[in-house]
């Protein structure tokens, strides 16, 4: 049993860099293809229950694409994934203004967030690839040089985990998500509304009419964010105010002692399936939430891998931190200081029967 590992060029950007896309392949077929813009997933192709191997995730096959705009398709989200009030908070006595890019909210760590830039390849193996990026102090109005240090790395028993490690010289807001866009039928191939799907979670979060959180954390219970036992994600989404799921869930295995050890087990956060493919994908993380993410914002005017990217033809599960924690004392705490190293690993496992 092996996994393979091919690099080759994938463009260049425009101030001359070039920029590289690594094919990691395992023996039963599985494929991830990453890039070092944006520490993108760009394609990831997994069996189905016949073992019939396609692609399962929206996405381009050349950098022009990733380079104009686009809605976040498989990137690494960074300094804060998300959204933070008002784009400013207060930490440690000072005041903060960060890139106002949604409304007057700052989202996914602004305008030029981690996914669009051109990360440094640390190296490569026959199974993983590690990449570093080191963000400036007051890249997008954060404070701190914050270094970040990402691994992806694909199993032999069809597991693509994510894995990141963080370190900063001044206390800083860290929140890092992978905002991959899954259709277990094929990009292009449809709606997800026929797509089961159970969440780890009791609560989630509510929020207001620009999508802050109220600060309360509530139960799903007897509402259309019940998805304790799985079920098709179309029964109530019709119920959803902004046309679809968008929201945070609260994790109940979450133990605050992962984001700080190195060492934490990755738990059961959301389980996907797909039943006339037969595909099956788990979601475990060490982080306290999960972003549900119906691609409400597709409208059609994107073709990529597949065809053509329409309203709620993918779904989105964000492992993370919640949003805007920075002005919120009752949520996990998202401030990473200097004496501290922030981990993370989530892990999208297609091998298990969880």
């Amino acid at each position: 049993m092996s996994t393979t590992c091919k690099k080759e060029k994938f463009g260049q950007m425009p101030t001359g860099e070039d920029v590289w896309l690594f094919t990691l392949q395992n023996e039963h077929g599985m494929i991830a293809c990453v890039t070092n813009y944006g520490a993108i997933l760009t394609q990831l192709h997994v069996p189905d229950a016949q073992g019939k191997v396609e692609n399962v995730v929206m996405g381009f096959d050349n950098l022009e694409q990733y380079l104009r705009k686009h809605p976040h398709f498989g990137g690494t989200i960074g300094r804060f994934a998300n959204r933070i009030a008002g784009a400013n908070f207060d930490l440690d006595g000072q005041s903060y203004k960060l890139v106002a890019n949604n409304g007057p909210n700052c989202l996914h760590g602004g305008i030029l967030g981690f996914d669009k830039k051109l990360w440094h390849v640390e190296n490569s193996s026959d199974n993983a690839v590690h990449l570093s990026y080191a963000s400036v102090d007051g890249e997008e109005g954060f404070p701190g040089n914050l270094k970040v240090y990402l691994t992806y790395e694909l199993s032999s028993n069809n597991a693509l985990s994510t894995k990141y490690v963080a370190r900063t010289d001044k206390p800083t807001p860290v929140n890092f998500t992978n905002h991959t866009y899954f259709n277990l039928k094929g990009p292009g191939s449809g709606d997800i509304l026929d797509h089961e799907l159970m969440i780890a979670a009791d609560a989630y979060t509510p929020f207001d009419d620009v999508s802050i959180p109220t600060g309360a954390i509530e139960s799903v219970k007897s509402t259309p964010f019940d998805f304790i036992e799985s079920h098709p994600i179309k029964e109530r989404v019709s119920e959803m105010k902004i046309g679809g799921y968008d929201h945070n869930f609260v994790l109940r295995h979450f133990d605050p002692v992962d984001t700080r050890s190195p060492d934490a087990i990755p738990k059961l956060a959301a389980v996907l399936f797909e039943r006339t493919t037969g595909r099956r994908m788990a979601v475990r993380t060490t982080e306290p939430g999960v972003q549900l993410y119906t691609s409400n914002n597709l409208d059609g005017s994107l073709t990529g891998l597949g065809g053509q990217y329409k309203k709620q033809y993918a779904v989105c599960l964000e492992t993370q931190h919640f949003p805007d924690s920075v002005h919120h004392s009752n949520f996990p705490n998202t401030i990473l200081r200097p004496q501290e190293t922030y981990y993370q690993t989530t892990v999208f496992d297609f091998g298990s029967a969880d």
